[in-house]
């Protein structure tokens, strides 16, 4: 890694080479699954690229992604400024020609040798074209004749561009590519692409495409739609040509159902999923399971020939003579197929879907080729009347329907919501983000036993002619304890992460509850739009009789049913639209509550705003989630920096040593000879101390800025919140005035403008268009009174985000 890092422009992945070469030579794709965005700008495809990333992790099943390096390569950028080249009386044709000789090199001349001649090239030596300070330095003549460094005429700096344009049938594209485990490909890449569409929106121009090896799965699938019913169909020519009947070709064709049903089950009590290879496991299945037919059906023929004509003694005797031939063709087909069921080595996950399905059909379609066969010949191949007239009771078709139609209403139950509580209570019970929130704390806490983790026992055996020319041996054990203060300061950074988690969780709660709150008010106020516009559209309906009754005694024209019929069709409209975001704002809450029941709202009273009190806690944008979470990542920088400060101090080892000395030794004085079984112990001790501490306090500063810069975050975070919530406060007001203007003054009038137009209308003291203009006015007023309280809920639902409720 390090050493790599030293040539510009390159970067690494780990990959399987032998997987990641067989998957680039069958699909074009290192992985098994590849996400494609198409477009034009690079860093568009970048940053979506990264935002598609994030959201493949939160698959179950997909590995971690690797995004395509499109950016990053150094390059040597040369900006010339031609003030100062017009000063010199330089062009930039020759600095370019200049710099291009110097470092790529140009023709200066052809050498002969012989017939055949050589462009003689000129260019700087290495040794003064390696750096960029060669390019600073690169001499540039004048007009004059004189020379100048072409820094003097210049800017030369590194500047980042891209590191490959990848293009795919003529356009760009950035892969995003993982590997699957633990589920199949198909599950994994449609549960991403609904994520993708619900998540992602894509600048236009810009697409979704996926390769790898599920593009070979919808290929090999179609080809599948193709090769099963043309398989299926040559079976039945087959049969037919081999016994020359539709009849019996139709009754051997039955055994491929009764298989089916055995390899699907087989599927479902493993937990596998339909793959290709289950799809040629049924291909297979269906030749084999065919057999058991033709030999019970041909072994009844020939007895038909043979004289008997009893077609009950004939099934009776032939499937006595063809039972053991029957079960021993399954038996050895299933053995045979036994072990790839059963294999968990390298290409296990193509050999077991064909195997379980094979197996697990045959053993149904033995069974029921043995008992469903000659019953289906004895039916067809005898006079037995099939056509009697059923017996059944009126009253048990009553009690049949009965019992249909009460488990469907107790199906069709439907949640009733009293109040935005509960379905913030249904929410944060059922919410997916919730429980993930609340597993990622888990997830935190589960690491506090790593606080006082030690490294691992060292165990080391030395064995040979280590001190003499004897074969000795020696066994050591060594433990390294780190100093004591790190447990510590490891169990507060834990603690201090734990507590991020659950400031994270809480924003998470805040966000969900002024979602289902906005969607809980937007479906309250589009019920009462709703029965507003169809009150609206009865007092159309009024006025159109009217109409009519007045254009048949001759007071009006025909144009005044006309205009009646074309303001109705508009509210007829208005309804429609109403209808269309009322059922999209229940979809919404239902995707928040995570529920496929349906619910209806109970009103309590009247159709009023929400209300509330001008003296907020002015200390509540301090303990805003987003603010306090702010706050505890300069904690865990703080806790991050006690444990760096506690790795730098010095670590201590202990260690017990037991080796031979094999040969004589001087013991007080006396030659004595020491065997193998002689051992001799030593304890060891020492302390490692750190002697390139420059690091650590390099570490211990960074996280000091990462917790100014976190502090900061906080601070700017927390006015700015403050001034959004003022906005609020002061739009929650105007938005109050506006509600109070409609309910005190505009309502009252608007019903007296429809009655006394009603009135006039009626007896003639005012003409059609006065009459529309007094509806068009009344309806202006009501409409518009629904939607005041639509904006103060919104308001109010604002302030709550901002005050944290």
């Amino acid at each position: 890694n390090e050493k790599l890092e030293a040539i510009p422009g390159v970067f690494f992945e780990k990959n399987q080479p032998i997987q990641m070469r067989f998957n680039e030579l069958m699909t074009g794709i290192r992985q098994d699954v590849a996400v494609k965005i198409f477009g034009e700008n690079l860093d568009t495809l970048a940053l979506n690229a990264d935002k598609v990333s994030k959201v493949i992790q939160t698959v179950e099943g997909a590995t971690a992604p690797q995004v395509e390096r499109v950016s990053g390569l150094p390059q040597i950028n040369i900006e010339y400024d031609r003030t100062r080249l017009a000063n010199y009386g330089i062009n930039v044709e020759d600095v370019n020609n200049v710099v291009s000789t110097a470092f790529a090199g140009k023709s200066a001349g052809v050498v002969f040798e012989n017939e055949r001649r050589f462009d003689l090239v000129v260019r700087l030596d290495s040794i003064h074209r390696s750096s960029i300070e060669d390019v600073n330095n690169l001499m540039i003549p004048t007009s004059t004749g004189n020379q100048i460094p072409l820094s003097q005429v210049a800017t030369i700096d590194y500047k980042l561009g891209p590191a490959q344009i990848s293009r795919e049938a003529g356009k760009r594209r950035i892969v995003i590519g993982f590997n699957v485990a633990g589920r199949d490909v198909q599950s994994v890449v449609e549960e991403i692409q609904q994520k993708l569409n619900a998540q992602i929106k894509l600048p236009p121009g810009y697409y979704f495409t996926y390769g790898g090896q599920f593009e070979n799965l919808k290929e090999a699938s179609n080809r599948l739609m193709i090769a099963v019913p043309i398989s299926l169909l040559l079976i039945f020519v087959l049969l037919y040509f081999t016994f020359h009947s539709f009849k019996q070709a139709g009754l051997i064709f039955t055994a491929i159902p009764m298989s089916a049903i055995g390899g699907v089950l087989a599927l479902m009590l493993r937990g596998m999923p339909f793959s290709i290879s289950a799809g040629i496991g049924f291909i297979a299945l269906f030749g084999v399971a065919v057999l058991n037919g033709i030999v019970l059906i041909g072994t009844f023929n020939q007895l038909e020939k043979e004289g008997m004509k009893d077609v009950f003694k004939r099934v009776i005797e032939g499937t006595k003579i063809r039972l053991r031939p029957v079960l021993m063709t399954a038996t050895v087909a299933s053995l045979g197929f036994l072990p790839m069921a059963l294999s968990s080595s390298a290409g296990a996950e193509v050999q077991k879907p064909l195997a379980t399905v094979v197996i697990g059909g045959l053993i149904t379609a033995t069974f029921l080729t043995l008992f469903v066969l000659p019953l289906l010949y004895i039916i067809f191949n005898s006079k037995i009347n099939l056509k009697r007239k059923p017996k059944v009771k009126p009253i048990a078709t009553i009690i049949v329907l009965l019992l249909s139609l009460t488990g469907f209403t107790a199906n069709a139950q439907t949640q009733h919501l009293s109040s935005v509580d509960d379905a913030i209570n249904i929410a944060l019970q059922n919410n997916q983000t919730i429980k993930a929130s609340d597993l990622e704390i888990d997830a935190s806490k589960a690491l506090k036993k790593t606080a006082g983790e030690l490294p691992k026992l060292d165990f080391n055996a030395q064995l040979g002619q280590y001190n003499s020319v004897k074969f000795d041996q020696s066994f050591q054990v060594s433990q390294t304890i780190p100093f004591p203060s790190l447990f510590g300061a490891k169990k507060e950074l834990i603690n201090a992460e734990i507590k991020g988690k659950e400031l994270q969780k809480n924003l998470s709660v805040l966000e969900l509850k002024n979602q289902v709150r906005t969607y809980y008010y937007q479906i309250l106020y589009l019920q009462h739009n709703q029965k507003q516009l169809q009150e609206l559209d009865s007092l159309y309906n009024n006025f159109i009789g009217i109409a009519k009754l007045r254009y048949k005694t001759g007071d009006t024209k025909k144009v005044d049913i006309s205009t009646a019929e074309a303001k109705k069709g508009e509210i007829n409209l208005l309804l429609k639209q109403n209808e269309v975001f009322l059922n999209n704002a229940i979809s919404n809450l239902k995707t928040l509550m995570n529920t496929k029941e349906d619910f209806s709202i109970t009103e309590n009273g009247n159709y009023q705003p929400l209300q509330i009190s001008n003296l907020l806690d002015n200390d509540a944008v301090a303990n805003h989630p987003i603010i306090q979470s702010l706050y505890q990542e300069a904690t865990i920088a703080e806790q991050t920096k006690k444990v760096e400060r506690a790795q730098g101090l010095p670590d201590f080892t202990i260690g017990y040593v037991n080796q031979s000395l094999i040969g004589f030794q001087n013991v007080n004085g006396a030659e004595k000879f020491f065997n193998g079984g002689n051992r001799f112990n030593s304890v060891n001790i020492g302390i490692a101390i750190p002697i390139t501490y420059g690091a650590t306090k390099a570490r211990i500063k960074s996280l000091d800025y990462r917790k100014q810069a976190a502090e900061a975050n906080a601070q700017q975070q927390q006015k700015t919140l403050a001034t959004q919530m003022q906005n609020a406060l002061l739009q929650y007001q105007q938005d109050m005035k506006q509600f109070n203007y409609f309910q005190q003054e505009a309502l009252p009038n608007a019903k007296e403008i429809v009655s006394a137009a009603q009135l006039g209308y009626k007896t003639g003291d005012i003409g059609y268009v006065e009459y529309l203009f007094a509806l068009q006015t009344a309806t202006d007023i009501q409409l518009n009174y629904l939607k005041s309280i639509q904006q103060v809920n919104q308001s109010v639902i604002n302030i709550y985000s901002f005050i944290n409720q």
